[in-house]
């Protein structure tokens, strides 16, 4: 499948994908990430193994494109947690 990452077009399959990540360590994941076999690896890894470019040249957006239309698992960034709503200090009363 053609698949366009940072202006430059690339050849993908997944099979080809399977085996470039193959061997390849997970960094630790804290944002988007895609799960290559039964490991989640940051998109921004998959993006500079796959292309071979700098990871500032292509975003996340176009990685996560181009692996989901080659049938694998992304995963976005999870929601922030709210913030607990703080009550106020009770006050004493004044007499």
């Amino acid at each position: 499948m053609r698949c366009v990452i940072a202006r430059f077009p690339f050849d993908l399959t997944k099979s080809g994908v399977l085996e470039t990540m193959k061997g390849v360590k997970p960094e630790p994941v804290t944002g988007q990430s895609v799960i290559i076999g039964r490991r989640h690896y940051p998109v921004k890894q998959v993006g500079a193994v796959i292309t071979r470019q700098d990871r500032r040249d292509f975003s996340a957006g176009e990685v996560l494109r181009s692996m989901a239309q080659l049938g694998f698992t992304c995963r976005t960034a999870p929601a922030p947690a709210p913030a607990p709503a703080s009550t106020p200090a009770p006050t004493p009363a004044s007499a």
